[in-house]
């Protein structure tokens, strides 16, 4: 059977949000759904249950009049018809932290009114979905980390596992910039460097010739050990606060031999605690 979730709720009260955690989760997911479509949507879904087994949708308060026919179309066409299991998730905040909300990230209200005056009109409109929801989640007071917490329980599933957290290993040179979406960047250039040696200089840290030279410095082996151990500890907090996507960069000069043997052997290390790790060597290439 399908297990579709309908969001729905106040504007700033965390409904992206939400379905991005959703879709951190394994679901598909369809922002701001029309109304007359999700009949529609929902055959394709039946059609493919195998891609479409988990679904989130949005639906809000521009969908406008489309909202009083929304409980006699979930009752025609999906209960009694479709029989997809559904449930109905409603985002809510006190009218002061959606104010300050939309102060903060300076956009307008979508109803395109001040934002007092369209937040009172919103909550006429979409009360249609109020009164009908399975859920309501009051994010008033929730960090990121809690609401997705409350998701997690909601739909059962374990959010707090490892394999939520999807960490990208990179290397790079800093000659050739230091790289945009980085969360943790750290520099190896305290290495003596092998591109001084002749007989390693165009070889990579890829190369074994590369990393005995590397391995041979105590303070590889010293600065590694700690390394290493400060990112264990500090990875579980990351995904308790609801990070679902961390970067780490270790960079040197050209980007193709220190820190690509400390990012190799990160990875290594990060794949041996059972995280999911990509690994990825920017300026390896580069000569």
């Amino acid at each position: 059977m399908i297990k579709l979730y309908i969001i729905s709720g106040m504007s700033g009260a965390g409904k992206s949000q939400a379905l991005k955690i959703f879709e951190d989760f394994g679901f598909v997911c369809v922002d701001n759904m029309p109304v007359q479509m999700i009949a529609d949507f929902v055959d394709i879904c039946l059609k493919n249950p195998c891609k479409y087994r988990n679904v989130a949708i949005s639906i809000d308060s521009r969908a406008g009049e489309a909202l009083t026919s929304f409980k006699d179309l979930l009752a025609t066409f999906i209960l009694k018809e479709k029989k997809v299991n559904y449930k109905i998730i409603f985002f809510n905040a006190i009218d002061s932290v959606l104010l300050r909300r939309y102060s903060e990230t300076r956009h307008h209200h979508p109803l395109g009114k001040s934002l007092l005056e369209g937040i009172r009109l919103e909550r006429k409109i979409i009360d249609r979905i109020f009164t009908i929801a399975d859920e309501v989640i009051d994010t008033s007071d929730l960090t990121i980390g809690e609401l997705k917490k409350v998701i997690s329980i909601l739909t059962g599933i374990q959010h707090s596992g490892k394999r939520y957290l999807n960490i990208s290993v990179l290397s790079f040179g800093y000659k050739y910039g230091l790289p945009n979406d980085a969360d943790i960047v750290y520099d190896v250039r305290f290495i003596t460097n092998p591109n001084y040696v002749h007989e390693l200089k165009f070889k990579t840290g890829k190369d074994k010739a590369v990393k005995r030279y590397i391995e041979k410095q105590k303070e590889f082996k010293t600065f590694f050990n700690m390394f290493s151990r400060i990112i264990e500890t500090t990875l579980p907090r990351y995904i308790k606060e609801g990070k679902s996507y961390l970067t780490i960069a270790i960079g040197c000069t050209g980007g193709r031999h220190r820190s690509v043997f400390a990012a190799e052997k990160l990875a290594k290390f990060l794949k041996g605690k059972k995280y999911n790790v990509k690994l990825n060597h920017r300026d390896i290439l580069h000569l």
